[in-house]
């Protein structure tokens, strides 16, 4: 569990993030949304220790991140995966060398068991056979799933995805929002997804937080956001008039039951 307390972070005079207060809980997918400029990419920096924040408290699991030592966030970092936007492969490396940095890092496991360990991962996100290949020798989608496959093979308790369907068709999204969700609920991780897909929203949205002008401006579930009066949020959710019409669909059926 990650907890957020009175945080604050402003740039010179510009305050970016104001008084956020929320928590990130363990086995679920939780999910930052927001507009461009908002604040949400602010706010995972801040968890993650890219910036650090002008006030305020991020607790994991108790332990205060902010305050740490650079040494003790050298540790705290191996309980954490990263996925970033454009899955930042390493072209010079195959995919199982990709999958098996982190190991090599990190781990003081013998290469066999680097390896085995690299394998059982690629195994999960559905990759074997594609071990000795090269990023730019597959799919855009294949790729964020070795994305995946490197953020969790040091079995890390906290794993953050930054944008993790951008650039992706449709269909190949649903696959990694179900990747994402599955390897959540199984290993019981807290993870957290800065997200602008909808889909995603809808779909996997156990907790979600959305941040308006660098306010958290409303928390809850997909299941709530139907029937939700926050203005801002229905416009940021249903932004098209086909959205919009579907809601109102949505909501009458509700009501007429």
């Amino acid at each position: 569990m990650i907890e957020v307390k009175n945080l604050y972070k402003a740039f010179g005079q510009k305050e970016v993030l104001h008084d956020i207060n929320t928590v990130f809980e363990d086995g679920k997918t939780n999910l930052i949304i927001g507009q461009s400029g908002s604040g949400k990419t602010v706010l995972m920096k801040n968890l993650v220790g890219l910036l650090d924040p002008t006030s305020g408290e991020v607790l994991y699991d108790g332990r205060d991140f902010v305050r740490m030592t650079k040494q003790e966030r050298v540790m705290m970092r191996r309980e954490m995966g990263m996925i970033f936007q454009s899955a930042a492969l390493f072209d010079s490396l195959s995919v199982l060398e990709n999958v098996m940095f982190p190991l090599d890092m990190f781990s003081d496991k013998t290469l066999r068991d680097r390896k085995k360990r690299a394998m059982e991962c690629l195994e999960r996100v559905n990759l074997v056979g594609a071990e000795e290949k090269f990023p730019a020798e597959i799919s855009g989608g294949m790729q964020k799933r070795v994305a995946i496959a490197r953020a969790i093979v040091l079995n890390p308790k906290y794993l953050f995805c930054d944008e993790p369907n951008s650039g992706l068709d449709p269909k190949t999204s649903l696959v990694i929002d179900k990747l994402l969700s599955d390897i959540t609920h199984d290993f019981d991780i807290t993870t957290i997804i800065n997200t602008h897909d909808m889909n995603s929203v809808m779909g996997i949205g156990e907790s979600i937080n959305f941040i308006y002008q660098g306010n958290l401006d409303w928390k809850g579930v997909s299941a709530d956001i139907m029937d939700s009066p926050n203005e801002r949020l229905t416009d940021f959710i249903f932004a098209s008039d086909l959205l919009k019409e579907m809601r109102a669909v949505v909501r009458k059926e509700r009501k007429g039951n």
